[in-house]
C-alpha cells in the first residue's frame, strides 16, 4: 500500500508539474503574441516609449497573476487591450513624465546621427499638430480610431472599450472626420 501510495503521490506531482509548464508556455506564448499590440496601445494613450514599456510591464505581470481567469485564447487580446488602455490611463493620472519624453527625444535623434534644429522643430510641431487635433476628437471615437490604426477588428475594439460592435465601424468613420476636419483647422492657424 505504501508503494501505491508513492507512485500515485509521484504521478500527481508530474500532472502539476505539467500543469505549471504549460501555464508558463501558454503566458510565453500570450507575451510573444501579444506584447507589440500592449505596446503600441500603451504608446497611444501615454504618447511616450519609455512610459508605454513601463505600462507594457504591469500588463502583462497583471496577466501572469490573472492567467487562471482567462479561460478563452479569443478574450486574451481585448482583455490585454482593455488592461492596456486602463492602465496606460491610469499612469498618466499619477505622473507626469515631461523630462523623461525630452531626454529619450534627444537621445534617439543623436543615436541616428541626424540631429537638426530645423528637422527638430518640425517634427515636434507636426507631431504636436496630430496630437491636439487627436486630442480634440471626442471619446469614443479617439478610442476607436486609434485602436482601428493598430488593426484591431470592430469586434476586438468592441470588446476591449465595452462597446456595441454594430456601432464601432460609425466611430471609426465619426473619429476620421473629426479628426480630418481639426487636423486641416489647425493646418489653415499656423499658416
Amino acid at each position: 500500500m505504501i508503494k501505491g501510495a508513492e507512485i500515485f503521490v509521484d504521478a500527481m506531482s508530474e500532472q502539476t508539474a505539467a500543469a505549471a509548464s504549460r501555464e508558463k508556455i501558454q503566458f510565453d506564448e500570450a507575451f510573444t503574441l501579444h506584447h507589440r499590440t500592449v505596446f503600441r496601445t500603451a504608446r497611444s494613450v501615454v504618447q511616450d516609449a519609455g512610459l508605454a514599456e513601463d505600462v507594457t510591464q504591469e500588463v502583462f505581470l497583471r496577466l501572469y497573476h490573472n492567467m487562471d481567469s482567462i479561460l478563452d485564447e479569443e478574450m486574451l487580446r481585448p482583455w490585454l487591450i482593455r488592461v492596456a488602455i486602463n492602465v496606460a490611463r491610469n499612469t498618466l493620472r499619477t505622473k507626469f513624465r515631461a523630462n523623461t519624453r525630452d531626454e529619450n527625444y534627444v537621445k534617439e535623434n543623436e543615436e541616428h546621427g541626424v540631429f537638426s534644429v530645423e528637422t527638430d522643430f518640425e517634427q515636434r510641431e507636426q507631431l504636436s499638430e496630430v496630437n491636439r487635433a487627436l486630442n480634440k476628437v471626442k471619446e469614443p471615437l479617439r478610442s476607436c480610431l486609434i485602436l482601428k490604426q493598430q488593426g484591431l477588428s470592430y469586434k476586438e475594439i468592441a470588446e476591449s472599450l465595452s462597446l456595441n460592435e454594430t456601432s464601432i465601424g460609425q466611430f471609426v468613420a465619426r473619429g476620421r472626420k473629426e479628426f480630418a476636419r481639426f487636423y486641416g483647422k489647425l493646418g489653415r492657424d499656423v499658416q
